[in-house]
């Protein structure tokens, strides 16, 4: 028994991967629930609008509330306006007729906010704009979006490419007349239809069933899936690429989409999270697809509003896949020399 588990132990050095996916994973899951678990959200960003503005700024409590915008001149529009485009969780308006706005799309900054509001007896009775009875569903379909689309884009991917090379099928379309970049996208033409085809159907069933609105621009929400896919389908066939087998493929995959499930704010707020933690969270790109879904779908954010996380996604699109189209054509060159070498 003990040469039994000497020859395990030492199988097990030899699988980088195994061993890295056994020591990360604990580690990233410590991390997370130690840390970044929290649902509360402590400190709430407020813009402030209207005569006395800047007073009303000044008097609330500083440890609760982050004054973002002070504007005398601004109204209730202009407050709205902000909520809208997700750059504060509430916004008081002064004057004649005072106003209270509470981003609802933001669920648990909003109930914080509600709370907080509360327990101010001095403010009027807020409005909860987007998400007026705070349902959880209502947030949580735009993100599961998200979801499905690193499933299929990612894990998907990554599991059919492997599963050709291990069949030999990539050997065949190695010496057949076609340039690696029309293979690669042959690959991952599939599973990019496949993954749109699972999202039109969970936006369906999330508008008919949950009754999840859709306040939004199409096109800007398509814009921002499409740059999103192409990010996940690279991210698939680049961890085909450095995998062996299937059983490798799988465990890099979860590798990447546990921390993107747990960190991208589709579960606990980024403002919860502490900010020596949230910074992975920027490297992540379901965060910036997460913050497209539920600001076209939830709060019917314009384009305009979306410009930093449709720029990320873009950037992240173009170095993925750029690194994954570079990473498969070196992997199509020593198949077309294999199957030269067999061919009779």
């Amino acid at each position: 028994m003990l040469a039994v588990v000497i020859k395990e132990f030492r199988e097990l050095r030899r699988d980088h991967r195994t061993v890295a996916m056994l020591v990360l994973i604990p580690f990233v899951l410590l991390l997370i629930f130690g840390f970044a678990a929290s649902f509360d959200v402590s400190v709430l960003s407020v813009g402030v609008y209207g005569p006395g503005a800047a007073s009303v700024a000044s008097n609330l409590p500083a440890e609760h509330f982050d004054v973002v915008v002070t504007d005398p001149a601004g109204g209730s529009d202009q407050a709205q306006d902000l909520l809208r485009r997700a750059g504060a969780n509430l916004a008081i308006v002064t004057g004649p007729t005072p106003a209270i706005y509470i981003d609802g799309a933001d669920l648990f900054a909003a109930r914080a906010a509600v709370a907080a509001v509360a327990q101010m007896p001095q403010l009027p009775a807020p409005t909860i704009l987007f998400n007026p009875d705070l349902k959880t569903s209502t947030i949580m379909v735009p993100a599961i979006i998200g979801m499905i689309l690193v499933f299929v884009g990612t894990i998907a991917t990554s599991l059919g490419v492997v599963r050709e090379r291990q069949t030999g099928t990539l050997e065949t379309l190695a010496v057949m007349p076609l340039r690696p970049r029309d293979v690669f996208l042959g690959k991952i033409a599939p599973y990019f239809t496949v993954a749109v085809v699972d999202m039109i159907i969970v936006v369906a069933v999330g508008l008919a069933v949950f009754g999840v609105p859709f306040r939004g621009d199409v096109l800007t929400f398509a814009l921002g899936a499409a740059l999103f896919l192409f990010v996940t389908t690279g991210l698939g066939v680049l961890i085909s690429t450095v995998s062996q087998n299937q059983g490798q493929a799988i465990q890099l995959a979860l590798m990447t989409l546990l921390p993107q499930i747990l960190l991208s704010g589709m579960v606990f707020p980024l403002a919860a999270i502490p900010i020596g933690v949230r910074w992975i969270s920027y490297l992540l790109p379901l965060t910036y697809f997460t913050q497209i879904a539920r600001g076209v779908l939830v709060r019917g954010t314009p384009i305009d509003g979306l410009v930093i996380p449709l720029v990320a996604l873009a950037i992240m699109a173009v170095l993925i896949f750029g690194l994954s189209v570079l990473r498969f054509r070196r992997d199509l060159a020593p198949s077309a020399g294999r199957a030269s070498a067999t061919t009779p």
